[in-house]
């Protein structure tokens, strides 16, 4: 059975998840449709990458994934269809499809919108669907499109580092209200190099040890690990880390220009710092 999964930053308090999973049950009859979410913040690339990243890693070859965020960045006549690690990643030319790759994907191609049909959710769902049905019949993915020679190239939001130290940004919050920042155990190892650390967030909080499950600390208390996805989280056993701390995700509209310096500058809470001695 072949598998497509939605992820989208439209919410669910309408009826437009609803009506996209009926559009895809009749223009591809016989998918297995999967929900990733539908609750990316709007316009959030940095915790879109790190949901889908998350995900898709689970899912066998030759899965369709249509990824509907910020998808009227830009007034576009085409979407981007790529393969990567053997799966396919359907989305809009903006940025999306090399955070999530970590880079440039093997083969891309430009999937034009027709002249006469609406650019809306439903016109690029149906493109979408399309290209699904096209691969479904064996065609291969360089038949479908031009292959893309330029489109909009984003690099992920990276942590900052020197000698002793390392700052990350707070990209996701989940449900419990555990905070995922944007440093994986890769990263952390390789700049801790067998040092101590203390791990700072807000002005007066400090972790100084690694945990490998919640249950580590008593219930109440605060704890660092690195989750199934392999990011650092910062979490309450049985409680909610960022109501408490005050801490707050990553949001485009909190990335604020700082007037003549060339550089961009984070909100403090969405910083976490990691020092080593």
């Amino acid at each position: 059975m072949s598998i497509i999964t939605l992820t989208s930053d439209i919410g669910l308090q309408d009826y437009l998840v609803g009506a996209i999973k009926g559009q895809l049950s009749q223009d591809c009859p016989g998918a297995q449709l999967v929900d990733v979410t539908h609750q990316i913040s709007p316009f959030n690339l940095p915790q879109a990458t790190y949901i889908c990243k998350g995900a898709f890693a689970h899912f066998a070859a030759g899965t369709f994934h249509i990824v509907l965020i910020n998808l009227f960045d830009r007034k576009a006549d085409h979407v981007l269809l790529a393969q990567h690690n053997g799966q396919y990643l359907a989305c809009a030319d903006n940025g999306l499809i090399t955070m999530i790759a970590e880079g440039l994907p093997g083969v891309v191609v430009k999937l034009p919108l027709g002249k006469d049909q609406p650019k809306d959710t439903f016109g690029i769902l149906k493109r979408f669907a399309q290209a699904f049905n096209d691969l479904k019949s064996g065609k291969k993915l360089t038949d479908l499109g031009e292959q893309a020679k330029e489109y909009v190239i984003k690099n992920n939001l990276q942590p900052m580092t020197g000698q002793d130290y390392i700052d990350g940004q707070i990209i996701h919050i989940d449900n419990f209200e555990n905070v995922v920042v944007n440093i994986t155990r890769k990263q952390f190892e390789e700049q801790r190099q067998h040092r101590n650390f203390s791990i700072f967030f807000r002005r007066d909080e400090v972790i100084t040890s690694l945990s490998e499950s919640y249950s580590d600390v008593p219930e109440g208390h605060k704890l660092a690990m690195f989750n199934a996805a392999g990011y650092l989280e910062i979490a309450i056993n049985k409680g909610n880390a960022a109501g408490l701390f005050g801490l707050q995700g990553f949001r485009r509209d909190q990335l604020t220009s700082q007037q003549n310096t060339g550089y961009q500058k984070l909100s403090f809470y969405q910083t976490v710092r990691v020092i080593f001695n």
